[in-house]
């Protein structure tokens, strides 16, 4: 019998294609380290997003690649993750306290994307990431009610900053906790935008791997600032799949690519509705149209979500669907959506910038 080789248990491992970063796991230098005693074998991956929910399936699978090695005895395969800040556009400085921004966008209203906003957000939690919320829709903010937090006020400890809200072990800011829940926001332009830059730079996040902001629907000024003053990591374009919500959702990811900001994929909403009395299904909405614009811009399409009244109901409810009914379909279907979007960023650039000393010149 031949004498086992680090080369054959990569050969093995080459094998498998991650479905998350459609790659193996040697070429996305995802394997940490490879340990050989005889015939037992202990790999150690190391991923770039969090995947508790996927970790003991990965396990299993590269395990059996590795038995398959002629001379392994037996295997174990730990499965981890490293989460690191990613490239953001150029001369947009880094917010405290976090490691990458996720804007999740529409072109058009009601298309469920606070829900999905929110809900993604838990998702990213589940899966094991430290998460932050920023609700950036200044004149109708809906995050409060929807993480059941409304009426709650942040403390200040220091008079200047703000404590973020924690819900269902997520972190989150929304103007909607400073005024009455009925109190509209009749304010103009530079306004809205300065209290999204102080909502955001002046709450206190506590070492968060992803803050995810809930975006007004449109291209304007809140999207402008953005683009031009938040360090982004990547976006997500929430849509349903009739062509007017499409039309919309295609101009608010071509905004992100001309700001330079990547689009990490496109979200389906409201993709086919299941009868709760017969089973029948059908597409109210069209049928695959968050799927073409995906392949039509050439950015991954991420999922689609059923219309199901109970993800609507548990929003209402102050209590999202990923934590009313964290082993349900639904919360599979946006757990699925989060390890894609954040596999997506992992494959991105690092962020070096504040890896660099500060150098003076005296």
């Amino acid at each position: 019998m031949s004498e086992l080789t680090r080369e054959a248990i990569e050969s093995a491992i080459e094998a498998y294609i991650d479905p998350y970063l459609d790659s193996d796991l040697i070429s996305a230098k995802s394997i940490k380290a490879i340990d050989i005693n005889g015939g037992e074998v202990t790999v150690e991956i190391e991923l770039g997003f969090p995947a508790k929910g996927y970790a003991e399936e990965l396990s299993e699978k590269i395990s059996a690649k590795v038995n398959g090695v002629d001379g392994v005895t037996d295997s174990t395969v730990n499965v981890g993750w490293n989460i690191v800040s990613h490239a953001v556009q150029k001369g947009v400085q880094a917010v405290n306290g976090v490691k990458n921004i996720i804007a999740v966008a529409s072109g058009k209203g009601g298309v469920g994307k606070s829900t999905t906003a929110v809900n993604l957000a838990l998702a990213l939690s589940a899966e094991g990431a430290n998460v932050g919320m920023l609700d950036a829709d200044i004149y109708g903010p809906s995050q409060p009610r929807m993480l059941g937090a409304q009426g709650a006020k942040p403390e200040s400890p220091d008079g200047k900053s703000l404590k973020p809200i924690n819900s269902y072990n997520l972190q989150s800011m929304s103007i909607g906790y400073l005024v009455e829940e009925d109190t509209p926001m009749i304010w103009r332009g530079p306004m809205v935008t300065q209290a999204l830059e102080q909502l955001l730079k002046e709450t206190q996040w506590e070492d968060l791997d992803y803050l995810v902001i809930d975006l007004p629907p449109g291209t304007g000024d809140t999207q402008l600032t953005l683009a031009q003053k938040i360090p982004v990591s990547g976006a997500i374009i929430v849509t349903t799949p009739q062509d007017i919500a499409l039309l919309d959702a295609v101009k608010g990811l071509k905004m992100f690519e001309k700001v330079e900001v990547p689009v990490l994929g496109v979200v389906e909403n409201m993709s086919i509705h299941i009868c709760s009395n017969c089973g029948h299904e059908e597409h109210i909405f069209a049928e695959g149209g968050g799927q073409r614009m995906a392949d039509d811009s050439n950015v991954d399409f991420l999922g689609g979500l059923p219309l199901d009244k109970k993800i609507r109901s548990d929003t209402d409810e102050g209590k999202p669907t990923v934590v009313a009914d964290p082993d349900g379909q639904i919360a599979n279907i946006y757990r699925e959506i989060a390890r894609r979007a954040s596999a997506k960023l992992a494959q991105q650039k690092e962020d070096f910038t504040t890896k660099f000393p500060n150098i003076v010149i005296q």
